[in-house]
């Protein structure tokens, strides 16, 4: 069982444990002047994570109800209190330069334009098919997105795609 771990996880403890402590360093955070902990900051990355996933659950819910615009503006402001949320660890600025990089310049152009479809599809063209198309594209480009900053993890899912 070791082995397949060690297959699909490349780091050590203590590499994986560095990561994290670079990730969350206080001369980095956009909260330093909060002068918050890096347990303090951990808790506000989870905490707007966990806000995200509930107003984006909300939002379906008022989808199946029929209310797509509410659907929109929940889910999407759902998405983006998820992306606040690493405000916490690595400070805005600093995550608005690395959302350029070559590694994930792609993802996050098209994050951001799925972000702005959902919203002309919810409230100005109001067609209900292309919102949830374009829902889902941002939820895809937001997780590529994501795996960007975990080493190894593009590799893992591509590994992982059944396709």
């Amino acid at each position: 069982m070791s082995d397949l771990w060690s297959k699909w996880n490349p780091l050590s403890g203590s590499e994986a444990a560095g990561i994290v402590d670079n990730m969350t360093t206080q001369d980095e955070s956009a909260f330093k002047f909060l002068d918050l902990t890096r347990t303090q900051r951990l808790y506000g990355f989870g905490i707007c994570v966990a806000v995200g996933f509930a107003l984006s659950l909300l939002g379906a819910i008022f989808f199946a109800l029929g209310q797509v615009a509410l659907f929109a503006t929940l889910y999407v402001v759902g998405v983006v209190a998820s992306l606040v949320g690493t405000g916490f660890l690595l400070g805005f600025m600093k995550q608005l330069r690395m959302m350029w990089d070559p590694v994930r310049r792609y993802a996050a152009a098209i994050f951001l334009l799925c972000i702005a479809l959902t919203f002309v599809f919810a409230f100005v063209i109001s067609i209900d098919v292309l919102v949830i198309v374009f829902a889902v594209c941002t939820y895809l480009a937001y997780a590529w997105y994501s795996l960007s900053y975990i080493p190894y993890a593009r590799t893992l899912a591509k590994k992982m795609w059944p396709f």
